[in-house]
């Protein structure tokens, strides 16, 4: 198995809880396609933390 398969991945209310959003937040962007990429493990949702670090430095801003 490659590293990146063995990638840690997250459940949404984790993730929501490390962004300090809801999970319901997180679901609203995968249905718009503006939050980090996911996975579907079955019917469970799980994002690898490399997406996430990926998302958030794509959406870093100094200026609003």
């Amino acid at each position: 198995m490659t590293d990146q398969m063995m990638e840690r991945l997250v459940a949404p209310d984790d993730l929501a809880a490390m962004l300090s959003v809801t999970t319901g937040q997180l679901a609203q962007m995968r249905y718009l396609g503006t939050g980090p990429q996911y996975v579907k493990v079955g019917t469970r949702v799980r994002y690898a933390l490399s997406d996430v670090q990926t998302w958030l430095t794509e959406h870093r801003r100094s200026q609003t």
